[in-house]
């Protein structure tokens, strides 16, 4: 399979930054990824290229254009793109949803909020080939430009112990019935209580995470064989098949840097 782009992909806690070369379209195609949904917040910036972003009932093809977390939505782009990841129970997360996200889930976010960000983010990439320190500066940039001004919704202190207790045991064969003590919290109440509070039941809620392992550590070098048994997959094609589901298209078509 030729490769449908090129990645780079920069993480620290909280969220990704993901420059991506997009291959240009083989005459009579379309869209080249599949409608998906990922637990999420997506930025989207055109660096040089364009693209074009699709929900089921609305499409926007802007410089910068932002989707709510867990919203199905297609991408169609061709040159170079910047994309940050940002989750969406982080406090930058819940201000820059209430922010963007009041009355729809696709917005396109004005050139006068971001400034002179997209070139100076293309900037950097062209001239730090191999440091990374510099895009993730950026990226934490425009999470802050984003999330400013806003009031973060409080989150609920027992899920957050139980979310970030589950990102330590991602690698482990964890369930809902080892998250309770946890939370302090019957089955019925923590199941309720989760779904509330993340918009996800608590098992897509850890494929979520182990699936953002697992990219991290492809993002490192490995295999996807290693980056599954890193993250708790059960094999590389399971990973295979979540990573579809949430980002559209399978890893082996994306070739990282």
């Amino acid at each position: 399979m030729a490769p449908l782009a090129r990645v780079r992909i920069i993480m620290w806690e909280g969220a990704s930054l993901w420059i991506v070369d997009a291959a240009q379209a083989r005459e009579g195609e379309t869209g080249r990824a599949d409608f998906h949904a990922h637990h999420a917040i997506q930025i989207s910036l055109a660096l040089g290229g364009w693209f074009r972003l699709d929900t089921q009932d609305a499409h926007v093809r802007s410089e910068v254009a932002a989707v709510a977390a867990d919203t199905k939505h297609v991408i169609d782009a061709e040159g170079l793109t910047g994309i940050v990841f940002i989750e969406p129970e982080s406090e930058a997360g819940r201000a820059i949803t209430r922010r963007l996200f009041a009355e729809r889930d696709l917005v396109v976010v004005e050139s006068q909020i971001i400034g002179d960000f997209r070139e100076r983010l293309a900037a950097a990439h062209l001239a730090n080939i191999k440091d990374d320190g510099a895009l993730a500066a950026l990226g934490r940039e425009l999470v802050s430009i984003l999330s400013a001004g806003a009031v973060a919704n409080d989150p609920d202190p027992r899920i957050q112990r139980v979310i970030a207790w589950a990102a330590e045991q991602i690698d482990q064969p964890i369930g809902l019935s080892d998250a309770l003590a946890v939370g302090g919290l019957s089955a019925s109440r923590l199941r309720h209580l989760f779904v509330e509070q993340t918009g996800l039941p608590f098992k897509t809620y850890l494929l979520w995470l182990r699936l953002t392992r697992a990219v991290e550590v492809v993002a490192g070098g490995a295999s996807l064989t290693q980056a599954a048994h890193e993250a708790g997959f059960s094999d590389s094609a399971h990973f295979s098949r979540t990573f579809r589901r949430m980002f559209g298209v399978p890893p082996a078509a994306l070739r990282i840097v």
